[in-house]
């Protein structure tokens, strides 16, 4: 495989990290003290393409593959990992979902909004008492004629309580286990939908995390994605996708991280010299960037696969734990 990048993957990584380097650097410190999610430098990164670089023209999209998302990560992340996470929670599961396994009605609905930017997705999977396993879960969704109501609730949501369209899985069948979990288009201002405690999170304090509880909540069956009891195997194959994503995120911290560490070697002295020409420094500098090396040709081998149309889930999970 030829990991080399395009000219336009270059241009991608370069017009992100101009991006980053004005919008996102100088405002970082202040969004992770004071806990601010940053809405609008997201409908920013919408504006320039970047959500939906990777989805078809079509949709409003970039038409770009899979590796030109993970630059868009990578490079946010290496100034806000945070923001980045966001952002990847956006593409990756919720506008992703949508855009995999949604009717042509539903992606001519939403998906335009959500790759620009003007609306912004969440995912609702993990739950309070099951976490993120699907198959454990108790939210429900009754179907009554043309519409489903929904009682439950999703903990630890990316985009939880600023989201404007959720994408929920919930029980439709009790007894079927696992093929009975569909998946449902949700829209803010929906009757009985909510958000409960915003999450106190050690990091990643530019990212928004909260509960999202669904209370009685009526979506019509129009917002139903794909065939009822579908919804466990859509999870999956979207998971699959949004590993190489976090492996690309991983990168960017670590990234950022190694370049401020690099920098740092440079100007700190001791014994009449830079602590970059000590040999165990050197040593350290050296272990990172084989490190985050290795873990790029991972992500890049699993985003080659997927856009090849070849099994990648494998991949995708050894990228995920390698990074």
């Amino acid at each position: 495989m030829d990991f080399e990048l395009t000219e336009e993957q270059r241009q991608i990584r370069a017009t992100v990290a101009d991006f980053a380097e004005r919008e996102i650097k100088p405002h970082a410190p202040r969004w992770d003290r004071d806990e601010i999610f940053p809405r609008e430098v997201v409908e920013k990164i919408g504006e320039l393409g970047f959500l939906g670089v990777a989805f078809p023209e079509k949709y409003g999209g970039g038409g770009a593959d899979t590796l030109s998302q993970v630059l868009v990560v990578e490079g946010l992340a290496r100034h806000d990992a945070g923001i980045a996470l966001s952002c990847a929670a956006h593409m990756s599961l919720a506008s992703g979902h949508i855009g995999m396994f949604g009717a042509e009605a539903q992606r001519t609905c939403y998906l335009p909004d959500l790759l620009a930017g003007r609306k912004l997705g969440a995912w609702c999977l993990t739950e309070p008492g099951s976490g993120s396993d699907a198959a454990a879960m108790v939210t429900r969704a009754v179907r009554t004629g043309d519409d489903f109501t929904i009682n439950g609730s999703k903990m630890f949501i990316t985009n939880g309580s600023v989201a404007d369209v959720y994408v929920v899985m919930a029980i439709t069948d009790a007894g079927a286990g696992r093929s009975g979990i569909s998946a449902f288009i949700v829209e803010r201002g929906s009757a009985g939908l909510s958000n409960g405690r915003k999450i106190e999170k050690l990091g990643l304090h530019s990212s928004d995390t909260a509960e999202v509880i669904f209370e009685n909540v009526t979506v019509p069956a129009r917002n139903l994605i794909g065939d009822a009891g579908a919804g466990y195997r859509q999870t999956l194959q979207v998971l699959e996708g949004g590993r190489i994503g976090i492996a690309g995120w991983a990168i960017g911290m670590a990234r950022g991280a190694m370049e401020d560490a690099a920098a740092y070697a440079k100007e700190r002295r001791q014994f009449g010299q830079a602590i970059a020409d000590f040999q165990a420094i050197q040593w350290m500098l050296a272990d990172m960037a084989t490190r985050i090396e290795a873990s790029w040709m991972l992500t890049c081998r699993a985003a080659t696969l997927r856009d090849k149309g070849l099994a990648f889930g494998r991949a995708a999970s050894m990228a995920k734990l390698y990074a």
